[in-house]
């Protein structure tokens, strides 16, 4: 009876010690004492007795880059009743698909071939691309971008409808005050992320007067603002940044900046576009304690563009969890990974993206080892 007794004790000993070890608390030093435990509220950080947590949940979230369909792609895409994007994907599909939430910039506007597809300097994209994102298991797109104006207001109405009859939700581009002002948001294992989404600019088309809802723009009081808003309506702020230089394989002083101020407004992923090419993460230390992850810029994910580092991409990889004790709540971003994949054509054709690891070692090495440059521990694969 006592060995039954003390087999008893020793169980709940390990059980309880498992779950303190699995909880995301630390012991913190004093200068990182007071954390955003929450998106409405900070409180100080206290440790988290085993005892104290009573809730543990997890969400992963994946992003890609540019989605820029030149002619090359969408020809190659072509079949005899419309077209067909699926065979790009087949590769990658387990990837994005695995991940609670995935994201994707949505670079040429899907206006849909009705009005007429186009290419490189003014882009339209068939709704067959939103087809096969929503099978690959694609949630929610940014349209914000310097080709949000390319073809005008009937392309983005087009393309927000075709979104929307498609269950997909995207950012950044609206069709009217009051969509603009609503934040979008995505609910997962009890976690609530919101999605803002903002570009540099559109390439020197003005926006139509009246409608500066039809595209976000870089502005630091709307972001601001915005991040507000959305930090009362969500755990995690995921915020798409359409900057830095196109073709620069690491990010500018400008977006440092900038990346560094949205850090400190609320912004607790950011997720960057526009140069075409990867440039490596990095965590922001916050004054308040908590950490930023941001991913300067994450290259072509699908595109025409022949150069060789124009060709690579890859699926960001970020945990998030939410623990709940008798403390309060407390969010953890965590987990950094990046899957590099590249672009794969011939003579215009037979586009497919693929995972770079099979594809090229040597090629696989070197971007690994750039990408590692400020997270010196990011999992590559």
């Amino acid at each position: 009876m006592k060995n039954k007794s003390l087999l008893i004790i020793v169980a709940i000993i390990v059980v309880t010690s498992f779950i303190g070890g699995s909880s995301i608390f630390s012991q913190p030093k004093d200068a990182e004492m007071e954390k955003r435990v929450s998106s409405d509220m900070r409180t100080l950080y206290k440790p988290t007795k085993k005892t104290d947590v009573t809730e543990v949940t997890e969400v992963s979230i994946a992003a890609v880059g540019d989605l820029l369909i030149h002619n090359e792609v969408y020809n190659d895409a072509k079949t005899s009743s419309g077209y067909d994007f699926n065979p790009m994907f087949q590769e990658v599909s387990p990837f994005l698909s695995n991940a609670d939430i995935t994201f994707a910039n949505s670079e040429s506007i899907m206006g849909g071939a009705a009005i007429g597809l186009s290419t490189y300097p003014s882009f339209n994209t068939p709704f067959e691309l939103g087809d096969t994102l929503k099978a690959n298991g694609i949630d929610i797109v940014s349209m914000s971008n310097n080709h949000t104006l390319d073809r005008g207001v009937p392309a983005i109405e087009n393309a927000i409808n075709q979104w929307d009859l498609l269950g997909i939700k995207m950012v950044g581009s609206y069709l009217s005050p009051e969509e603009r002002n609503t934040i979008t948001t995505i609910k997962k294992n009890d976690i609530t992320f919101s999605f803002l989404a903002y570009t540099y600019g559109t390439n020197g088309i003005p926006t139509p007067e009246g409608k500066p809802y039809l595209v976000n723009r870089i502005d630091k009081d709307l972001i601001v603002s915005d991040i507000k808003r959305a930090s009362s309506k969500s755990d995690v702020v995921v915020l798409s940044l359409h900057f830095g230089k196109e073709y620069e394989r690491n990010p500018s002083d400008a977006q440092r900046e900038l990346a560094a101020f949205a850090a400190e407004q609320g912004a607790d992923i950011i997720l960057g576009h526009h140069p075409h090419v990867l440039q490596p993460p990095e965590w922001i230390q916050n004054t308040d304690g908590s950490q930023t992850l941001v991913f300067y810029s994450l290259g072509n994910f699908l595109s025409g563009q022949e150069e060789k580092y124009r060709r690579i991409g890859g699926i960001a990889g970020v945990k998030v969890q939410k623990v709940k004790g008798m403390e309060g709540t407390s969010i953890d971003i965590k987990d950094p990974q990046f899957k590099l994949t590249y672009v794969d054509f011939e003579n215009d054709q037979d586009f497919k993206i693929t995972p770079m690891k099979e594809f090229d070692a040597d090629m696989f090495q070197e971007l690994s080892k750039h990408m590692k440059t400020s997270i010196h521990d990011l999992s590559v694969n």
